[in-house]
C-alpha cells in the first residue's frame, strides 16, 4: 500500500487537530493459531469503533507496523485518518525484532509530528501501543528500549507494552517508564475497545492536558 502521492494533501483536505496512533504488533510464529486470529478480529473492531465517532475519524492518525518473519519490520498500514483505516489481516511467522519494531515508531511519529507542524496541523501525544506474546530476540534492543523510555520522559510519545501469556514482561517493561499490562487471555476485541474510547478522549482534549482514560479492567489482568 503506497501513501499519499503529494505530501500533506490529507493535511489540506482535513485541517483538523490530530492525535497519532502506532500499533507495533508482533506478527512471529508463536503467534499463529488463535491469538493472530483474535488479533485481527480486535482490529476489524478497532476499525469500527473509530469510524462509529465522526470526531475521532477524523482527528486519530493510524499507523500498524509488524515485527516477525526473518528479523523484518514491516508497515501494514501506512498513516492514514481513522476515517480512512482499514484493518490490516496480519500472518504471523518467524522471529521477534521489537526492538527494530519500537525503533522504527519512534523514527515515525518524529517525522509524523515535523508533517503536522509544516502544515500547521496541531497534535497530541503519539500513542505507540506494543503487544507481543513473548520477548524481543534483535540484537541491541536495549538501546531501542531506553530510547523509548527517554522519549517518553521527554513527553514525546506515550508508550503500552502490552503482553500475552507467556510473554517475558521484564523485557516488555523496558520500553517504557509504565508497568506493561498483561492481557486477559485473548481479549483482543476489549483492548481494542478501549484503545479507541481512549483516542476519543485523547483527540477531543487540548495538547497538553492531563485526561482521564477509560479503565482497563474488561481486558487487562490487575496483577502481573
Amino acid at each position: 500500500m503506497m501513501s499519499h502521492a503529494i505530501p500533506g494533501v490529507e493535511f489540506a483536505d482535513n485541517t483538523n487537530q490530530r492525535t497519532p496512533c502506532v500499533l507495533v504488533l508482533d506478527a512471529s510464529g508463536s503467534m499463529n493459531g488463535a491469538p493472530i486470529e483474535q488479533l485481527n478480529h480486535g482490529l476489524r473492531v478497532f476499525e469500527e469503533q473509530l469510524k462509529g465517532d465522526v470526531s475521532t475519524a477524523m482527528r486519530v492518525q493510524v499507523l500498524v507496523i509488524t515485527v516477525g518473519g526473518h528479523d523484518d519490520v514491516t508497515v501494514v498500514q501506512p498513516w492514514v485518518d481513522a476515517i480512512d483505516f482499514k484493518a490490516p489481516e496480519i500472518i504471523a511467522s518467524g522471529l521477534t525484532p521489537l526492538g527494530k519494531g519500537m525503533s522504527y515508531a519512534l523514527e515515525e511519529v518524529q517525522n509524523q509530528k515535523a508533517q503536522y507542524d509544516a502544515n500547521g496541523i496541531s497534535s497530541t501525544r503519539p500513542w505507540i501501543i506494543m503487544i507481543s506474546d513473548g520477548s524481543p530476540n534483535d540484537y541491541g534492543w536495549e538501546e531501542a528500549a531506553q530510547a523509548c523510555r527517554e522519549a517518553e520522559q521527554n513527553k514525546r510519545a506515550v508508550i503500552f507494552p502490552i503482553g500475552t501469556e507467556g510473554a517475558d514482561f521484564d523485557a516488555l517493561g523496558q520500553f517504557s517508564n509504565k508497568t506493561p499490562k498483561k492481557l486477559k487471555g485473548l481479549a483482543f476485541n476489549e483492548l481494542f475497545v478501549w484503545l479507541s474510547r481512549s483516542m476519543t478522549t485523547v483527540s477531543s482534549s487540548v495538547p497538553g492536558q492531563k485526561v482521564q482514560l477509560p479503565s482497563t479492567n474488561e481486558w487487562a489482568e490487575v496483577e502481573i
